[in-house]
């Protein structure tokens, strides 16, 4: 699959998805956001793939949500159309047939951690940092990230590294039950490759019965669909100059 902003492979049961922008960190914008949807869903038409590891290139995962979507007026989509292919990516991620694998690394931050958490499983280096600053940035953690936080490590813990924005570390990501490995940095493609190829070769029923099943019940728990893209478009639409301002140059300071 050939698209802008990643690299898809498929290789017999192993796939990848690499988040291609590494001059923004991978920030994801609309564009990435609309491909990563799309790359789901060839993902899902080849009938061979078990596994696909969702990586990002250069220094970082992914910076989280590109704000130049949400600050500078585009004539081909809406702020609703921007808050909108965030939710569908994560859906679209959540429900592969294949089983994803996140490989983390570098920053991880805001819609970064939102589409980890869409992930079945996750491995971080160990230099990897992790931050959810929207609160700061005056937005709502949008996407559905709420509910996979609260079904991944819990409401307590959502509540507040959401709301203190405050970083941290794989080690206490791992403590609460977001990371399922921490391994070197020189070792996080290789693990993720071995993990992938491992699982592939189990039984295909098996593997896809065992993710329907716990998502099936998770999204009973706390219902991953309740995204309310609206009011994000709200907040995006009219959050004052000042917040603007201050997004874009926590963005520019992210980029550095």
């Amino acid at each position: 699959m050939e698209c802008e902003t990643l690299i898809v492979q498929a290789d017999g049961p192993v796939g990848q998805i690499t988040l291609n922008r590494p001059q923004r960190l991978n920030a994801l914008s609309h564009t990435a956001l609309t491909d990563l949807a799309d790359a789901a869903r060839w993902c899902d038409e080849q009938r061979d793939l078990r596994v696909v590891i969702i990586t990002g290139a250069g220094r970082a995962f992914s910076a989280g949500f590109d704000l130049n979507d949400f600050s500078q007026p585009n004539e081909n989509y809406s702020t609703r159309d921007v808050a909108d292919a965030g939710r569908l990516m994560a859906e679209a991620i959540t429900n592969m047939n294949a089983l994803t694998i996140a490989a983390i690394h570098g920053h991880c931050v805001g819609g970064g951690v939102v589409l980890a958490a869409s992930c079945d499983l996750r491995l971080a280096s160990e230099s990897a940092t992790f931050s959810i600053p929207e609160v700061d940035l005056g937005i709502p953690l949008a996407w559905g990230g709420i509910p996979r936080l609260v079904r991944e490590i819990g409401p307590a813990a959502t509540k507040e590294l959401v709301l203190t924005c405050r970083p941290f570390g794989p080690g206490e990501a791992k403590s609460l039950g977001f990371l399922n490995q921490i391994v070197s940095d020189d070792e996080l493609m290789s693990s993720a490759q071995s993990l992938a190829h491992s699982l592939a070769q189990k039984p295909l029923y098996a593997l896809r019965s065992t993710k329907q099943q716990v998502n099936a019940v998770t999204e009973e728990m706390v219902g991953t669909g309740r995204s309310a893209a609206d009011a994000d478009a709200l907040v995006f639409a009219t959050h004052d100059a000042e917040s603007r301002a201050a997004s874009a140059k926590y963005l520019a300071s992210k980029h550095k």
